[in-house]
């Protein structure tokens, strides 16, 4: 087990948005989560990630966590290239792993040309391959993906899902949270959030 959550409630005020919800992610498995807008995906976005407390309930995880959130987290002034040796030098990574790490996901996902480029000039969908590759450097355990398809164009696309089936052959898990999943047979379990509850 990389991930668990266990009886997870939370409530704004009277409002109960997440009710005894429950959730194991198994190492080397893709697993998926879609909802409605509104159905609580977000929050339990942010339970899962440590960002919010839930009002009952645990969560549980082991090993080290990338997490590409919905809304692009990126620095408008610095350039591909500094954004790179920023989060490496959060994640202690040591200098060659890092270039290393950089060069291949500035390859596979075909944004190298841009590694000089502020964050400020790029399009939504190369700033979205970032995105994702920050997430990705440190070669996690766990990657939770929040709408990770957003903006790209059909070659990446393809290339992300393939990706996503590489990191389960080197024995990374992985959670996509999603309003929709088309690409179903690359999943281990997809489960459906409604109304604060997984189906």
């Amino acid at each position: 087990m990389v991930l668990r959550a266990e009886h997870i409630h939370k409530s704004f005020g009277k409002k109960k948005v997440l009710e005894d919800l429950s959730l194991e992610v198994h190492p080397a498995t893709i697993c998926g989560i879609v909802g409605e807008n509104g159905s609580g995906k977000s929050t339990l976005l942010k339970i899962l990630v440590g960002e919010w407390k839930p009002s009952k309930g645990r969560v549980e995880m082991k090993g080290q966590m990338g997490y590409c959130p919905q809304q692009i987290s990126l620095y408008s002034q610095l350039t591909v290239q500094e954004h790179f040796r920023y989060f490496g030098a959060a994640y202690r990574m040591p200098p060659d792993a890092l270039k290393d790490r950089q060069e291949h996901l500035l390859d596979y996902f075909n944004f190298g040309k841009y590694r000089s480029e502020r964050v400020a000039h790029l399009s939504g969908g190369t700033a979205q391959k970032l995105n994702l590759s920050l997430a990705l450097l440190h070669d996690p355990d766990l990657l939770i993906l929040d709408e990770p398809y957003s903006g790209f164009d059909w070659d990446t696309y393809t290339r992300f899902w393939d990706y996503l089936g590489q990191l389960k052959k080197s024995s990374c898990s992985v959670l996509v949270v999603s309003h929709f999943i088309t690409e179903k047979s690359i999943f281990d379990r997809i489960y459906t959030l409604e109304n604060g509850r997984l189906q």
